[in-house]
This record gives structure tokens, sequence and C-alpha cells, in this order.
């Protein structure tokens, strides 16, 4: 089935909300369409725009296929990062692509801070680390710290955050060494094969 390019958005937004299990709060939730046929061929896009989310499509033949969205969390600021400490998400478009270089057991790392509480878990159980040229220690994580960043969309000081569930069903189900990945700044609307996507199929 494919879907009308004007109607793609609200398709996928009605689908989505229909297959999604009603949440005990308002906590944003995980809305899985379909396992990959072969996660080779899985991407990742993430948007800044809010609600934040990271979406896993698939390429498949001629076709780019919707397999899960997750709600997320990005940089505290907002725009492109410039400067290591600056608090913001670097940015990467389809032609120049992130890539994950490591999927690593973040079950025991833990981070200061600097709001008095010390060094604490802070990254959920995987830590997947980008190419991010010009900055390094950059990837998308569990939040086992502060699950609530994740319903506001900012928090981080410059990775991506999930709930630690959901970076554990990510890993587990689309995510490899290699696996490209796209960060749109907060006023990119979405990309030309997202309008085009095929949903669930």
């Amino acid at each position: 089935m494919k879907i009308i390019p004007s109607l793609a958005v609200a398709l996928f937004l009605s689908m989505g909300a229909a297959q999604a299990q009603t949440p005990v709060d308002d906590q944003p939730q995980r809305r899985v369409y379909a396992p990959a046929d072969n996660r080779a061929n899985c991407f990742f896009v993430i948007s800044k725009v809010q609600p934040v989310h990271l979406n896993v499509y698939e390429v498949r033949d001629v076709d780019t296929v919707l397999r899960a969205s997750y709600p997320a969390c990005v940089a505290i600021n907002r725009g492109q990062k410039e400067r290591s400490g600056d608090n913001k998400t670097p940015e990467s478009y389809p032609g120049e692509p992130f890539r994950i270089t490591q999927i690593q057991d973040a079950s025991s790392w833990h981070h200061d801070f600097g709001d008095g509480r010390g060094s604490i878990p802070a990254y959920g159980h995987w830590f997947l680390r980008l190419e991010t040229p010009g900055f390094s220690g950059i990837g998308i994580h569990g939040s086992t710290n502060n699950r609530e960043s994740i319903k506001i969309g900012r928090g981080s000081e410059g990775c991506i955050r999930l709930l630690d569930e959901d970076i554990i069903h990510l890993k587990e189900n689309y995510a490899q060494v290699g696996t490209k990945v796209i960060i749109l700044p907060e006023d990119h609307g979405p990309l030309p094969f997202e309008t085009r996507a095929i949903c669930c199929e």
C-alpha cells in the first residue's frame, strides 16, 4: 500500500495512535510497525521538531518502509553543534549521515551533571556511539537517570536519549555498527522519502 504524499504525515500519526498501547500517563509511547527484513538496510532519522522522535526506516527495493518510532530527547540548546560543551546536538542530512561506530554496554556508566547529585547512572543499558566529524562522545543511549526528559524532548548535553527499554529494543531489532543516522534541525520539515514512505508492509 503506497501512501499519497499529501496524506502521509496525517496517516502516519493516525496509524501510530491506533497501534500504540494506551499509556498509563502522558509519556510518549514507542510505536513498532514491523520487524526489519534485513537490519543492514535500516537507517534512523531523528527530528528535533517537537515531539522529538527517532524513526527507523528500511530500504526495500525501490521503497522506504517505516519500521518503528521512538520518543526521544536531544540537547538542551537549539541549533547545530558548534563547539564542545555548547549543549547542542549535531545535525546531519541524507547525503552526509552520521554512522554508528560502536555499540557499547553502558549499564555501569556514570556521569556528573554538575547539579549536586554527583556521579550517577545516566546512559541506560546501551550506548550507540556515532561518528560525528569534529566532535566526540555523541551517541544514542538510554535515560535511566531522567525519564521525564523524554517527555519534554530536551535535556541532554548533546546526545540523543531514549527510554531505557526503547534503547534495548532498538539495539536488539534494528541497530548495528554502520547504521546511518540522520539528525534534522528544528526548522526542517519531513524529508521527501518520509512523505512517500510505505508504512507497516
